[in-house]
């Protein structure tokens, strides 16, 4: 049997064999597929875990007055992450202005943040999301 022949004959056989190194490269895609979900997955829980939190506050007719500079506004801001969409929220500060909005002199914000549950008075400061749970009956 000539070289030539040989040679072919063994490439015959091991084209039915995967190669091993195209494994390994399968191998690593799918564990930087796992660790990407797995990223994503605590981001997301980390940025809407208070969604439905937020959503029943809106449903009880809560709303937060605040300025767009304020670092107390902020921080309240914060504690709901990207869940504070669904919080209402009423900006008292227009830009450019020494003026509030009507709406926040209508209700007579003076210090911020303030919360106003039920069209009642309005209570000053961060509140904890427990106090906000306590005062409208919802789960944080």
């Amino acid at each position: 049997m000539s070289e030539e022949r040989r040679k072919r004959q063994q490439e015959r056989e091991n084209a039915g064999q995967p190669n091993p190194n195209s494994r390994k490269f399968v191998w690593a895609a799918l564990v930087v597929v796992l660790f990407a979900v797995a990223y994503y997955a605590g981001w997301h829980h980390k940025n809407h875990r208070y969604d439905q939190f937020a959503k029943c506050i809106a449903s009880k007719n809560a709303k937060m007055y605040g300025l767009y500079w304020c670092p107390h506004c902020l921080e309240q801001k914060e504690m709901f992450g990207k869940s504070f969409q669904y919080v209402p929220y009423v900006e008292c500060a227009i830009r450019g202005s020494r003026e509030m909005a009507p709406e926040c002199k209508a209700a007579n914000a003076k210090h911020f943040p303030s919360w106003q549950f039920n069209g009642g008075p309005l209570l000053e400061g961060v509140r904890t999301l427990d106090d906000l749970g306590a005062q409208t009956g919802c789960t944080p």
